[in-house]
């Protein structure tokens, strides 16, 4: 790795869900700030005996960036370890915004959103044919807001997958949202608890009855929302691969009828 700090996501959780490219920056890193309990400790692990490892959790945006400075202006390789995907409610315009103002080169590497974790532990396909080609990744308004605009009562009056994150603490509130959409009581919800961790939990139910499934669960944070016909599987087939698709790399399929059977 040349001497730029690294922004990485570390994936959803598991740690065989972070990237070859994270990996390597985790094990090559002088200085790694993580993303507290987000962040899976056996990932830790990979990192040099006398790497520096500093949980972000305890600190704010201004320590945050002096420890990376510091490190970087004594030419020690510098990672910041976000959880699932840096571009997803990682708080990084911020930190890339000081750096550039500081001529500091810096670096993103992607990594697998929970969403996607959650999905295959689902089971399920966000976009389906004849259900929704469309998947929103939302929040609810809370201690941090969001434009009118994007409020749920808008952006789920469709029928499109929405998957919403750090909204799980007024599952309620978001139920009640999506019925005033439009969203019948029957639509269904799945909860994802942790997804690809060993304590993974799945809830599934429909918008009439989630909200009590969960709360007997006892989950209040750490959790993805997914709200989706599709959870249902029940859509139509894909044309991607029908036989009478032409495309570049497969011609039309016409079978001819030979009068015998």
């Amino acid at each position: 790795m040349s001497n730029k700090i690294l922004i990485s996501g570390a994936g959803p959780g598991a740690e065989d869900l972070i990237t070859i490219r994270a990996l390597k920056a985790v094990q090559e890193a002088d200085l790694i700030v993580y993303a507290g309990s987000l962040v899976n400790p056996e990932i830790l692990k990979q990192a040099k005996a006398e790497s520096r490892k500093l949980n972000s959790a305890q600190m704010n945006l201004d320590e945050v960036i002096e420890e990376m400075v510091s490190a970087y202006n004594k030419g020690l390789q510098v990672l910041r370890l976000h959880s699932g995907d840096p571009a997803l409610y990682g708080a990084i315009s911020e930190q890339m915004n000081i750096l550039e103002e500081k001529n500091i080169p810096f670096e993103v590497i992607p990594g697998v959103s929970c969403a996607f974790a959650a999905a295959a532990a689902l089971q399920f396909e966000f976009t389906m044919p004849d259900i929704t080609q469309t998947t929103i990744l939302t929040r609810r308004a809370g201690r941090t807001p969001v434009p009118e605009k994007e409020h749920l009562r808008f952006l789920a009056a469709n029928n499109a997958s929405v998957i919403l994150y750090l909204s799980i603490a007024d599952i309620k509130g978001a139920v009640k949202d999506f019925l005033e959409a439009g969203r019948t009581p029957e639509t269904p919800v799945a909860v994802v608890y942790r997804a690809s961790w060993d304590n993974e939990k799945i809830i599934r139910g429909t918008l009439n009855d989630i909200a009590k499934k969960v709360e007997e669960a006892g989950i209040k944070r750490q959790a993805l929302i997914i709200v989706s016909e599709a959870l249902n599987r029940n859509g139509k087939k894909s044309l991607l691969y029908a036989h009478s698709f032409k495309h570049g790399y497969r011609k039309d399929e016409k079978v001819e009828f030979s009068g015998k059977i």
